[in-house]
């Protein structure tokens, strides 16, 4: 159900007398806030987009591919902890490997 389906829920349960003025509007209040609540997770997810395409590979930060250092710089975690989840993967999971391999030929290297 979309929000302007919702809203017209409730102003039919105001109109019909199930709901007072004051729990109309606090039920309208309640259902704008929780939707511009999504409005900004969205945007989040729109920040990590816009994150993920500044992704590069480090030139200084680096002992093979500089993968794990250019990690370091857009998440801010250490580039040891990333090269830690890569070696783990690769054990645990048999694709970090992998996963740094495809990185190293993707991803651009940073200017």
């Amino acid at each position: 159900m979309n929000i302007s389906e919702e809203i017209k829920r409730l102003h039919e349960l105001h109109q019909s007398g199930a709901l007072t003025d004051e729990e109309f509007a606090q039920a309208k209040a309640k259902l704008l806030a929780s939707h511009d609540d999504n409005q900004s997770s969205f945007n989040a997810s729109g920040d990590l987009v816009t994150q993920m395409n500044r992704f590069r590979r480090s030139k200084l930060d680096r002992w093979l591919g500089g993968v794990c250092g250019g990690l370091a710089k857009s998440t801010g975690l250490e580039s040891w902890i990333w090269r830690l989840i890569f070696v783990l993967f690769t054990f645990c999971f048999g694709g970090g490997l992998l996963l740094y391999l495809l990185a190293w030929i993707l991803v651009p290297i940073e200017e």
